[in-house]
């Protein structure tokens, strides 16, 4: 959970002073001369209820020479029920904005970014930076102005292209430059009587690009790059130079390039006639989705229902949307009723009449002809945000039960989950001709997600490959969403080295305790205790430490210790915004990738035997019963070294008055939450059909219950705890301001109230927990962004996004190497049944941790008849009732790595 703090002024956060958004600071100038001002004024409507502002808001008129906006309000004495208020907003220009090109004669040249011998200086509107974010960082493309009108909108829209363009700017290596030209006397504009913010802007950016033009004179070309019809219409017609994003692509004279343009949403338009928007005679496949506004008042109205869509990882036409509105998961089947939705977006549900809910009888492992779906053998998921659900199988016969789970259809998508895919290209034939453009689908390793339709000129390099393809759209018409090719890593984890701007926030080696830090009265001395950490020979990024005192009284000082990161990490530094950006470090089967530089994660912050390191510190007074009494968080010093055996005996008596869990060790003396009985079904149903009673009231009656869950199998245990694991939804970050407090629980933990700052080398959520740790200690002032909760919201989402493409890489790494040490090692083994389904049965693999389908019958084939499901005793059997199987029995299985189809091996689990 990550807290934020109310600021008074949160009444009108559209009055609070702000400096100009830009990145490159050198170009204000601290000696600016002249000034202007152009001021907007704004009634506040009349309320029936409270004046909007408090009494206690007075912002004071703006001082002179002051950067950014300021505002006064006037609020006449009048009855609290009808207070109407007149806003003066002032906004200040300068003319001493540099221009960023080095052979101008006019502005300094100092901070200039663009090429000295360029010819072309190109500005790009929103819309090119939203949807080409992945040519922009082509190294080909460069002296490319950055309009502050530009990077604001792109930051409201979408947080991640914001820092893609961020990094960008601030790479001293390419040649982008930030012009604010929403504070020069000459390029800012007011918005007119009946005019659009977006038409506003798009003249924003047309004015700053005739003032280029007439800045820089014959010296250069200044080209707007912009797919909107009427942008360049209007453009040209005002004499500036604007070509469409294919069209500039086209005169660099590097095809390649034109397989990272991404394609508009109908296929019969292409981008060099993006404007032209004829109407398709093609066939409607997908209905229209609903406008936005329909959606919210059918949401409203209980019409339609909300809820993240979950594809199952076995069979791609089903997905289930989980409504908190009717308190249920809605089962969504076939790519029709899906309506071009992706696994993780977030939809609006219709609900489909009852006597269609669940058409499809019982649930099989699909494997489906037409669409040439691969059967994935993976490493198990841990939560139901991964696994596939369980639904009602209804018994052979029973063709009048009534489903139990309700069936819809999505109506709309209300956010997007599209990211990169990995994956490869359907073999196909080679088109006649060099350099043409073809036409190929996109297969994605992870069957959730559909065939994408690609332009290519590379097609001989990118068949029998793995490549990253983008999704831009997809068209009702188009029976495949369209994307582009990228060259990216899987997962859209960053594995690039670390930029000079980024290594140069670190502080010289060797680095030792500043004289300031040892002065601080905050910071307290713990040099004296013996300090040491517990981690594997051979680790180097080491964030914690321990200590363990036995006191005179009989009772324990126990200490955590955790490098003080933020100490070096400081808010809106080059090396925040990467740390905040990557999210976390990734861990690979060979490899890490480090969220932060090696300097800091190995040395700096690593908590290393003999050396001083700062820390954050919580110490317990702790009674040999195991109680802990009292509590201290402090900002230390430490000295690590090696501990006594006398040490480690004081940790593990301590250890041995806690009730540990056995599967994940932590401890469970914690008060239960209590359960809800819908989100365990699967789990209870499994658990009766083995003969095994749980108590579900509560996560502690359900923790008691699970180490009760015992049998003649000694993997018994195992089975059944991840099955409940299966049924919780993963832990997300949140901004406490988002969520109401009931919402807050941590099931799994038990804890109503739930954070962690234990792994800030690692973890950027621990990073922002410290900063909270470090306000509140007195340290350091609270930054910004605690105050600003949208932008907290959106660090909340990229952790979230970050966090699940880490442990997605991670599984994929480990699947990668299991496949190689199958490939030669044909393998019988044992194995359980986890879920029972038409036309076999999914596996789990305990000696190699993974789990896939079995198939009993022929590929493709639903059962047909010779094998029934007995839903109630969890089993398959054959018409003949000679042969079943039943859920958790333990089967032979034979393992071997096959390749259908050139570079895409799989293993196979056949039984024996």
């Amino acid at each position: 959970m990550l807290e934020q703090k109310e600021k008074p002024e949160q009444y009108h956060p559209a009055l609070r002073p702000r400096r100009p958004s830009t990145l490159n600071s050198s170009q204000q100038s601290p000696h600016a001369t002249h000034w202007w001002r152009c001021a907007s004024q704004a009634q506040l409507q009349p309320s029936r209820r409270r004046c909007l502002l408090p009494p206690f808001w007075r912002p004071k008129a703006p001082k002179s020479k002051r950067y950014g906006s300021s505002a006064r309000l006037h609020c006449p004495r009048a009855p609290p029920a009808f207070c109407i208020g007149s806003v003066v907003r002032e906004h200040y220009l300068r003319d001493d904005i540099y221009c960023g090109a080095p052979f101008c004669k006019v502005c300094d040249v100092a901070a200039a970014r663009l090429g000295s011998s360029t010819s072309t200086i190109i500005i790009v509107d929103t819309n090119v930076v939203l949807h080409q974010i992945d040519l922009l960082e082509n190294p080909a493309i460069d002296d490319v102005v950055v309009l502050s009108v530009v990077l604001e909108e792109v930051k409201n829209k979408n947080l991640s292209v914001y820092n893609r363009l961020r990094a960008l700017c601030s790479n001293s290596q390419r040649r982008f430059f930030v012009f604010s030209n929403e504070y020069h006397k000459d390029t800012y504009v007011k918005i007119e009587s009946g005019e659009t913010p977006n038409d506003r802007n798009d003249r924003a950016i047309r004015v700053a690009a005739q003032w280029y033009q007439n800045h820089l004179g014959s010296a250069v070309k200044v080209l707007l790059i912009t797919n909107d019809r009427e942008n360049k219409k209007k453009a040209i017609q005002d004499g500036i130079p604007a070509e469409t994003v294919e069209s500039y692509v086209r005169s660099l004279g590097q095809p390649a390039l034109l397989d990272l343009i991404v394609q508009p949403p109908s296929e019969d338009v292409t981008m060099e006639d993006a404007e032209d928007l004829r109407p398709s005679k093609r066939k409607t496949i997908y209905p229209e989705h609903k406008p936005m506004s329909e959606i919210t008042s059918g949401l409203h109205r209980g019409i339609y229902h909300q809820g993240k869509l979950r594809v199952n990882r076995y069979n791609p036409f089903e997905a289930y949307v989980g409504s908190e509105s009717i308190g249920d998961e809605i089962t969504v089947y076939g790519r029709a009723n899906m309506n071009r939705a992706f696994d993780g977006d977030i939809v609006a549900v219709e609900l489909l009449p009852q006597d269609r809910w669940q058409e499809e009888k019982s649930l099989a492992i699909a494997n489906d002809e037409e669409e040439e779906e691969e059967d994935d053998v993976h490493l198990a998921p841990s939560s139901a945000d991964d696994a596939p659900r369980v639904t009602n199988i209804l018994q052979a016969g029973e063709k009048d039960a009534t489903p139990s789970r309700p069936s819809g259809r999505v109506i709309g998508i209300i956010k997007r989950n599209w990211h990169s895919y990995c994956g490869s290209l359907d073999p196909m034939p080679m088109p006649a001709g060099e350099g043409g453009i073809a036409h190929a689908l996109f297969v994605s390793k992870d069957r959730r997600i559909p065939k994408i339709r690609i332009q290519t000129r590379q097609l001989g390099n990118l068949l029998d490959k793995r490549i990253i393809v983008a999704v831009d759209s997809w068209d009702r018409l188009s029976r495949h969403p369209s994307g582009h090719y990228v060259v990216l890593i899987e997962n859209d984890i960053d594995a690039r080295p670390f930029s000079s701007q980024v290594l140069a926030c670190l502080p010289p080696l060797p680095w030792s305790v500043s004289a300031e830090d040892i002065a601080n009265p905050i910071r307290q001395d713990l040099r004296h205790l013996r300090v040491f950490s517990v981690d594997p020979p051979g680790c180097k990024d080491i964030d914690d430490a321990l200590h363990c005192t036995l006191l005179p009284s009989g009772n324990f000082e126990v200490g955590v210790h955790i490098a003080d990161v933020t100490n070096f990490v400081h808010p809106g530094t080059p090396l925040d915004d990467e740390a905040a950006q990557r999210g976390t470090s990734v861990y690979l089967v060979e490899r890490r990738i480090d969220m932060l530089p090696k300097p800091l994660t190995e040395d700096i912050c690593s908590l290393r035997s003999d050396v001083e390191r700062l820390t954050f510190s919580v110490i317990w007074l702790v009674f040999f019963s195991g109680q802990a009494v009292d509590q201290s968080v402090l900002a230390v010093r430490i000295r690590l070294m090696d501990p006594l055996t006398t040490d480690l005996r004081n940790m593990n008596a301590l250890a041995k008055k806690f009730q540990i869990d056995t599967e994940t060790h932590d401890p469970l003396d914690i008060d239960g939450i209590q359960a809800q009985q819908k989100m365990l079904e699967p789990l209870i149903q499994t658990a009766t059909a083995v003969g095994l009673c749980l108590d579900v009231t509560s996560s502690k009656a359900l923790a008691d219950s699970l180490d009760q869950a015992v049998g003649d199998d000694p993997y018994f245990n195992k089975l059944i705890r991840i099955l409940a694991t299966r049924c919780m939804t993963q832990a997300v970050y949140f901004c406490s301001g988002d969520l109401s407090p009931p919402e807050f629980f941590h099931y799994g933990l038990a804890a109503p109230v739930y954070t962690h700052f234990t792994s800030p080398i690692r973890r950027y959520a621990d990073v922002i927990v410290h900063r909270l740790l470090a306000a509140s200690l007195g340290i350091c002032k609270l930054p910004d962004v605690f105050q600003d909760r949208p932008r907290l919201t959106g660090v909340a989402d990229n952790l979230n996004y970050r966090h699940k493409n880490a442990q997605m890489a991670s599984r994929a790494s480990v699947e990668l190497h299991t496949l190689i040490y199958f490939r030669k090692r044909p393998t019988d083994t044992e194995a359980r049944i986890l879920k029972i389904r038409s036309n076999g049965f999914i596996v789990f693999v305990p000696k190699y941790g993974i789990e896939g389908p079995v198939y009993l019958t022929s590929r493709g084939q639903k059962g047909g008849g010779e094998w029934i499901i007995d839903e109630q005793q969890q089993k398959i059997k054959k018409a003949n009732g000679k042969v079943s199987y039943g859920v958790l029995e333990t089967v032979r299985i034979h393992m071997e790595v096959k390749e259908p189809q050139p570079n895409r091996p799989k293993l196979e689990l056949t039984l024996i």
